[in-house]
């Protein structure tokens, strides 16, 4: 009985409290220094949904989360790392806010997207009484026409696209590439009012790794170009409408806006949400949103912020400008100090002051070189670089080079080199491996990378399974994939992935040089060129140098010394390498069998027909002369 009353003089005690305690909203200027904002305990948190980071992406896999509860997140910061049907992806926040309430932890497989993950608040706001939005956001289902959702009145202006009419597909910007953020549509190859068959190519896209096709799987017709050519477009972004066969094409549903609803926002500095300038108007904003006004040419004044407490919003300025269909300011050219007299008095010939500032040109960063700057500065930041070089002979590989040449077989240096290091990478695997999600994982293939140089960008075709191909075949597979690589044809299953890269700037005259590691690969081998020096018998022999950048996190030093070892022996020896179809024979049978053609030159090269020409007649001279010597001959 005693127990039984205790709970029900609790609740009446609850009861009678709520009663006492009236129910009173304070002025905005005053909430700042209550306890909470919103009423009496909890407060609203914000949706974090999981977001569509890949074109067929359905369903996600939060692998990490970035961020804890209670940690302050600023514009442009990572999020969580999400796993989606292509790579894992870093998710990426936008405005300014503390992570309140992680809904689904990590680990957690199939989360459809649209589906509630995490909440946020205001940095101003107790982060530990929010409480659930009154709508929660599942899944979002296949529109309907005939139960379409209808917003709430206090809502905010819609950040995605409205759902289209039917008969109407309204086609985004797609990821391309793992890695890809933002597009730009270099050509449109329909016109509007054209036939679209399964399989056509609709435009040019250019990703950050080369320029690529974007083709279309259904029938329709061609409607509406919504991104013009020369558009740097965000994946998710509409880009243009399509209809069903047999409609009215030119009677299209416009939509209001064409932005992503969850598209991985662009990496900001942490800085720029930090320094905040205050308005005229008493609104508070940061570097984002400054940028955008003075792009845009707009006045924070006339511009109503959402933000607590008098806070404008990246995104209310984007609502401003797309309701408003504002268009970007033409910036003010200046020419520097000077350079205009100077050409006002004597136009024929322009002339510089003396001590004045030079005339210069702004060259624009293409996307590709914007996103090799980013990963490249994202790897010398978190890789800890280790470096080793040795010393190489090249006087056997030349003459063997020299010898295949005359039987019309020309390779050159860096189609031995991958053969070589190919070899390598099997008898030292802990080289073969890559560092991902805090976990060394070794590959069991051997796909090398070969760097090329083109005028958009450095770009890492894939010479795939190295060591089953013979050096001719891998001079003739580096030869197709630097013409793709030259004229962007690379499809994107060419130079996505690999387990290890050789760069060689041997050939511009460089003797040694360091190379960068291609994450999430753990080494990257640097090779220089060919130099003529003396050994200890004052004879002249031919070196290269080649340095080997290794994740000192994934790669012991000894390690990388024994893969340097091999590949030197293997180099410095390299009639294996020639004896492609025959590697799995011993030195010693595969002596013998060309031993015994030598000695008896009536054989005919049929009989010997599981051999090439260039397999039996370069092994090594000595072994053959000692198989001799051995045997009496």
């Amino acid at each position: 009985m005693a127990q039984m009353i205790v709970p029900r003089i609790a609740l009446l005690s609850i009861k009678n409290s709520c009663r006492v305690i009236p129910r009173i909203f304070l002025p905005l200027k005053y909430q700042r220094s209550c306890f909470h904002t919103s009423w009496v305990l909890d407060v609203k948190g914000k949706e974090v949904l999981m977001p569509s980071l890949s074109p067929t992406m359905e369903t996600g896999t939060i692998v990490k989360w970035l961020k804890k509860e209670g940690e302050k997140i600023e514009a442009g910061d990572a999020l969580a790392d999400i796993q989606t049907d292509k790579a894992i992806v870093t998710m990426e926040v936008d405005d300014e806010s503390i992570l309140a309430k992680i809904l689904v932890p990590e680990g957690t497989k199939d989360i459809k997207v649209g589906t509630l993950i995490a909440l946020t608040v205001e940095v101003d706001e107790d982060w530990k009484s929010v409480e659930m939005p009154d709508t929660v956001s599942a899944a979002p289902a296949a529109p309907s026409p005939a139960a379409p959702s209808a917003p709430a009145p206090s809502a905010p202006p819609a950040s995605a696209p409205a759902a289209p009419p039917p008969g109407q597909n309204n086609v985004a910007m797609p990821a391309l590439s793992p890695t890809m953020t933002t597009g730009t549509i270099v050509k449109w190859l329909k016109k509007e009012g054209d036939e679209i068959e399964p399989g056509d190519a609709l435009a040019e896209i250019q990703t950050d790794k080369a320029v690529m096709t974007f083709e279309i799987e259904d029938e329709a017709v061609f409607a509406k170009i919504l991104a013009p050519e020369g558009s740097q477009v965000e994946v998710g972004q509409l880009i243009a409408i399509t209809v069903e066969k047999g409609m009215d094409w030119k009677n299209v549903v416009v939509p209001t806006t064409t932005k992503p609803s969850a598209a991985p926002a662009a990496a900001a500095p942490a800085a720029a949400a930090a320094d905040k300038k205050p308005a005229e108007s008493g609104q508070v904003y940061g570097l984002a949103v400054k940028r955008l006004l003075e792009e845009y040419g707009l006045d924070a004044a006339s511009i109503k912020g959402t933000g607590r407490p008098n806070r404008l919003l990246k995104s209310d300025v984007l609502a401003y400008i797309q309701a408003n269909n504002v268009k970007k300011v033409a910036p003010k050219i200046e020419p520097p100090p000077g350079v205009g007299k100077a050409k006002t008095a004597a136009p024929s010939k322009a002339h510089v002051p003396t001590g004045g500032p030079s005339a210069y040109e702004d060259i624009p960063v293409s996307t590709i070189r914007g996103v090799i700057a980013k990963r490249l500065g994202e790897s010398k930041s978190n890789i800890p670089h280790a470096y080793a070089y040795i010393d190489i002979k090249m006087d056997k590989l030349n003459e063997i080079r020299s010898e295949l040449k005359t039987d019309g077989i020309n390779v050159s240096i860096n189609d031995f080199i991958t053969k070589a290091a190919a070899h390598a990478l099997v008898e030292c695997p802990f080289i073969n491996t890559i560092y991902q999600n805090e976990q060394i994982i070794r590959m069991s293939k051997v796909d090398i990378s070969i760097a090329v140089a083109t005028e958009s960008g450095l770009i890492t075709p894939i010479v795939f399974d190295a060591t089953s191909k013979s050096v001719t075949d891998i001079s003739k597979t580096i030869k197709q994939l630097a013409e793709k690589a030259k004229t962007g044809g690379l499809k994107p299953q060419e130079f996505q992935g690999g387990s290890f890269t050789i760069s060689n700037l041997g050939m511009f005259g460089i003797k040694q040089f360091c190379a960068i590691i291609n994450p999430p690969q753990t080494a990257i081998l640097a090779v220089g060129g060919g130099r003529d020096e003396l050994d200890a018998a004052l004879q002249k022999t031919t070196k290269m140098s080649a340095t080997l950048s290794y994740d000192r996190r994934a790669i012991e030093e000894d390690e990388a010394a024994d893969f340097l070892a091999v590949l030197k022996a293997l180099l410095e020896s390299p009639n294996f390498l020639v004896a492609g179809k025959v590697r799995a024979l011993s030195t010693m049978i595969l002596t013998c069998l060309c031993t015994y053609f030598v000695l008896n030159q009536t054989i005919q090269h049929d009989r010997l027909h599981f051999l090439d020409k260039k397999d039996y007649i370069k092994i090594d001279t000595e072994l053959h002369d000692k198989y001799c010597t051995q045997n009496g001959y």
